[in-house]
């Protein structure tokens, strides 16, 4: 206990030397003695900073009332805002309250140096209840099955709609929750296996935003498994699968 008093003693006599000397530099001076003795504290606090608020704005948007919010990340550069803006006046024709949220901006490419960062955005996306559905290239579909992010879709689809996509061969059957562990191995006991996309190929959508150069880049619509709006979701995967 004396310890800690002795260096709390310290650090205090230290801070209030700074402090006088930093009251009796002009300006200029003030700014060099602080970016010099304490530029990696400031960086540090305004990198927490950054990241509350950026966890608070989150947060926040995910309490505001939404009926549909929906990640689209292709495998193109397409603009599809034209195709959503048509949905979503076709959708709120119904009458029912609420806004339609379509994310275009959260890239997820795994041949991308900085793709750590994407997968903690989409999982924060999906922790904080705004993320309804997804449209996405095989990097981010592998992702949310490993977080087993997937809703089932042969369990929650109406029967007629599940009937037409197995007929047209076009939910996809995979394994969810494959994670690695802290050594990169992977253990094949804790996979669930059902069936977690509709692949978006030969379909209105992918030929007019997914037209890759070797024309083999597989799309996906998942739903995510936490969402509370799954008539809308519904909605969405029947205007996606029109050919």
């Amino acid at each position: 206990m004396n310890k800690k008093k002795k260096l709390k003693s310290t650090f205090m006599q230290e801070l209030h030397h700074d402090l006088k000397t930093l009251k009796s530099l002009p300006w200029k001076k003030k700014i060099e003695f602080f970016w010099d003795y304490y530029k990696w504290p400031a960086i540090a606090g305004i990198f927490i900073i950054i990241t509350i608020c950026t966890f608070a704005h989150m947060f926040y948007e995910g309490q505001k009332p939404c009926r549909l919010r929906v990640c689209v990340v292709l495998n193109t550069d397409e603009n599809c805002s034209p195709w959503f803006q048509s949905f979503i006046e076709s959708l709120q024709s119904d009458g029912k309250p609420g806004a339609v949220d379509i994310n275009l901006d959260q890239p997820f490419d795994y041949g991308n140096m900085y793709y750590y960062v994407q997968e903690i955005e989409v999982m924060t996306t999906i922790s904080s209840g705004r993320m309804d559905m997804a449209i996405c290239s095989q990097d981010m579909y592998s992702y949310l099955l490993a977080l087993n992010a997937c809703l089932p879709l042969d369990q929650a689809l109406s029967k007629e709609l599940v009937s037409s996509l197995l007929a047209a061969g076009k939910l996809v059957y995979d394994t969810a929750n494959l994670q690695q562990d802290k050594n990169g191995n992977v253990n094949p006991a804790d996979g669930i296996d059902g069936y977690y996309a509709v692949t978006l190929s030969e379909t209105e959508f992918s030929n007019l935003y997914n037209r890759t150069e070797d024309g083999t880049e597989p799309l996906y619509a998942v739903i995510i498994s936490n969402t509370e709006h799954l008539d809308d979701c519904e909605s969405l995967l029947r205007a996606l699968i029109r050919p």
